[in-house]
């Protein structure tokens, strides 16, 4: 945090580093990437500098990447070498612990800045507009259906910044970065680029373990926590009370949203059918845990606060959403940030936006 306000400089942190750099601070534009922040994609699009400490330039946050960040020279700092210049070219790089190399470029900076200081007034007058203008949202269900982003926004409201989350794979996984506001490091786990299916329920125990004080929500898909659900009888047995928060829209989330936007809605084994079977409430009971179920958007609050005062078991809570619901914005895969959508069909308005 010295670093970024000592430069003024736009802060993005990538989907495995959510929380390293509070979201409420003046400085952050969000996540980058695929299903990133407009500000933040284009913040890395436009700028003539990158600063990037400890992330790897995967094809997630680059986009095509011939057409990265064309006008941008490169610091790159990671503690493991083979990650320089894996996959975009380094102008300086870094290698070391960045908790040492921070420390030391602080002070280089501080007298580099007593010579002269960039003006970055134009810069964050675009990057502002970006971010106000284009801010993450969703809209409700027209059906009555419960909004799957509402869900994952009120349980980050309810259960603070103190608690840790932990997701799966798919839609969910990328609501949880959007919609919970992280404001401490070690507070979000995920499996990132390794695309683990069944990760949160083993994931959310062994950080329970490590942090017994601290409420630990999974956040899951029905198609992953089908996966790994077995490991709450662990939970059960070993007194591991963690909460889990199924996203149930009875498919396979992510893989549906790219069948209905790039092949004509044509679905294949993406239905799980999982509001009808599983019971996920009597798998629960079954296994050990409270079993509680939420199908009403007015339930929300009083479903999630139930499962906040459960903390002699395990918690499971099956949340029956809007089938429908897609992640935005998106970057499809193996086109340029410069293509980002906000919606199905419809993009930012770059004439408007004038850096």
């Amino acid at each position: 945090m010295r670093l970024a306000e000592l430069t003024g400089a736009p802060v993005v942190t990538t989907l495995m580093a959510r929380g390293a750099f509070p979201d409420s601070h003046h400085l952050h534009l969000g996540m980058p990437g695929m299903h990133g922040t407009v500000a933040a994609v284009t913040a890395l699009q436009k700028a003539d500098l990158l600063i990037t400490l400890g992330a790897r330039f995967d094809d997630r946050v680059t986009g095509k990447l011939s057409s990265f960040a064309v006008n941008a020279k490169v610091i790159h700092a990671d503690i493991d070498p083979a990650e320089i210049g894996k996959n975009r070219y380094v102008d300086v790089a870094v290698i070391g612990d960045l908790a040492h190399a921070i420390n030391a470029l602080i002070p280089a900076l501080q007298r580099e800045f007593k010579k002269s200081k960039p003006d970055l007034i134009a810069w964050w007058k675009f990057l502002s507009s970006l971010r106000s203008t284009y801010p993450v949202g969703y809209t409700h269900p027209e059906d009555g259906s419960v909004s799957p982003q509402y869900v994952i926004e009120r349980i980050g409201v309810i259960s603070g910044p103190d608690s840790i989350y932990v997701a799966g794979v798919g839609q969910h996984q990328m609501w949880a970065s959007q919609f919970v506001k992280y404001e401490k490091p070690r507070s979000w786990l995920n499996s990132g680029g390794l695309g683990t299916m069944g990760y949160a329920v083993p994931a959310a125990m062994g950080a329970k373990v490590g942090m017994p004080g601290t409420t630990v929500w999974a956040i899951d898909g029905d198609g992953c926590f089908q996966m790994t659900n077995q490991e709450l009888v662990t939970c059960a047995l070993n007194n591991i009370p963690i909460k889990v928060a199924i996203i149930n829209n009875e498919s396979l989330g992510m893989v549906r949203q790219w069948q209905t936007m790039f092949y004509e809605s044509r679905y294949s084994n993406t239905s799980l059918h999982s509001k009808r079977i599983p019971d996920f409430v009597k798998l629960a009971d079954a296994m050990g845990c409270a079993g509680l179920r939420c199908e009403r958007t007015e339930d929300v609050d009083a479903v999630i606060k139930e499962a906040m005062s459960i903390n002699d078991q395990p918690v499971v809570v099956d949340f029956s959403v809007f089938r429908d619901a897609m992640v935005w914005p998106m970057v499809a895969a193996g086109t340029s940030n410069d293509e980002i959508m906000i919606a199905r069909g419809l993009a930012p308005d770059w004439d408007s936006q004038e850096l």
